[in-house]
């Protein structure tokens, strides 16, 4: 016989008291069991989200998440290091970064996801390369992060699967905008990856999942204590995410950009924050000698890439899928741009076919919006703007009503804005 009762540990949380580390341990146990009913998981998510959870239980909930399943045994020669985003438009930074970081000496093991709604997912710009797989077994990650020292792909499934079924489940009760939900979800699948140390980008702005700078702050705060209480090193960077990063927002053209940057040039937004975060990530690796930016503009970084992409049986020098479709969104007057708001845009690549609505749809490898002017732009009448890529071209309609205020042009530039807004440390 059970030594609780799930209405009892629900019932704790909504007038609430504090759950114990037994409480927490049986409930999640039970719930990957199935021996917790999704309603009852459903009601104490729901109380969660309403009276919140102190730092230990937090923990100890991440904890109890991570004991569900396997924990990657990392065995290799290097020090390992991970970095996770929260999530943006144009947020092609891991396609760099991992090999930049693993050309400086490090071991990447980045488990990616897919995207969902208006933030890319970076398996799906993977996956338009031609060959290229996300599905590894843990010895095949071991041994390219022995071999080639940075691996991008798919998690494997017996990582807290608890996570997976609550993220389920809170993604259709409304429960998905609680920090110690979202907190323990990112840190229980980082922590069972294995890496000895993690740097995490939280955005901040419209195209971020928190939109303001406190929220942030909060989740940042609490990510990097749950990631000290389990004795993996981890540092926070705030970054912005009102503008989308970079010039492309899609899957195959945000890859093209991510090549750009490794031959040495790109955006230079992209650029600098690849280099902030792989400054961060070889701190904590102990390699805090070797210059991250030396290195991308040297080539070795896309010499690493190269040797990345096709371990995972990718072609890195085959052509990317093209768009059938473009249409062109021009400047309406004269002046300099204003605004570009990054979740406009996303809204506008996700209609066109970059992004999905639900787990199970597909997506278009070629579709995206291409930024051809950023703020502080100067544009003249007519100007191209934006181009709209698609296969579908009866998705320009709600691609464009998505945009109809996402740009304003102005007689003079915006203030200028830092990228990196804070650091959080233990």
């Amino acid at each position: 016989m059970s030594a609780f009762a799930a209405v009892d540990v629900i019932r704790a949380k909504r007038d609430g008291g504090r759950l114990s580390d037994e409480q927490i341990d049986w409930t999640i146990d039970a719930y990957t069991r199935g021996d917790i009913a999704e309603e009852q998981m459903a009601a104490l998510a729901m109380a969660i989200f309403l009276r919140g959870m102190d730092s230990g239980e937090i923990a100890r909930w991440t904890g109890a998440m991570i004991s569900s399943g396997e924990r990657l045994d990392l065995k290799v020669s290097r020090p390992t290091i991970d970095k996770h985003s929260t999530g943006g438009v144009g947020d092609k930074i891991t396609l760099p970064l991992a090999p930049l970081v693993a050309a400086c000496g490090a071991a990447v093991p980045q488990l990616s996801g897919r995207g969902l709604g208006h933030t890319g997912g970076t398996l799906d710009k993977l996956e338009s390369i031609p060959g290229w797989r996300a599905a590894l077994s843990t010895s095949e990650i071991i041994r390219q992060l022995d071999d080639v020292g940075a691996v991008v792909c798919a998690a494997t499934s017996g990582l807290a699967p608890a996570d997976k079924k609550l993220y389920a489940l809170r993604d259709v009760t409304s429960t998905v905008e609680s920090i110690p939900l979202i907190a323990s979800s990112i840190m229980s699948k980082k922590i069972a990856e294995g890496a000895a140390g993690l740097v995490l980008d939280v955005k901040t702005g419209s195209g971020a999942f928190m939109k303001t700078l406190p929220q942030a702050r909060e989740l940042a705060r609490t990510l990097v204590e749950i990631g000290a209480a389990h004795g993996v090193a981890t540092t926070a960077l705030i970054t912005d995410m009102n503008v989308p990063l970079g010039n492309a927002v899609g899957n195959a053209i945000e890859v093209a950009e991510s090549v750009e940057v490794l031959r040495g040039g790109g955006p230079a937004d992209v650029v600098e924050l690849t280099v902030a975060l792989a400054r961060e990530m070889l701190a904590l690796a102990g390699l805090s000698d070797v210059d991250p930016a030396a290195v991308l503009a040297s080539g070795r970084a896309y010499e690493t890439w190269c040797r990345m992409i096709a371990a995972q049986g990718g072609d890195p020098e085959a052509a990317l899928p093209r768009p059938r479709h473009v249409h062109v969104v021009s400047a309406p007057s004269s002046g300099v741009l204003a605004s570009l708001d990054a979740y406009s845009v996303g809204v506008a690549a996700w209609r066109l076919g970059a992004g999905r609505a639900r787990k199970e749809d597909p997506v278009q490898a070629a579709a995206g919006v291409l930024c051809l002017a950023k703020p502080g732009d100067k544009v003249t009448a007519g100007q191209p703007l934006l181009e709209l890529h698609t296969d579908t071209p009866d998705a320009v309609a709600s691609a464009l009503a998505a945009l109809e205020d996402a740009y304003a042009i102005g007689s003079s530039a915006p203030d200028s804005a830092p990228l990196v807004l804070e650091t959080v440390r233990a």
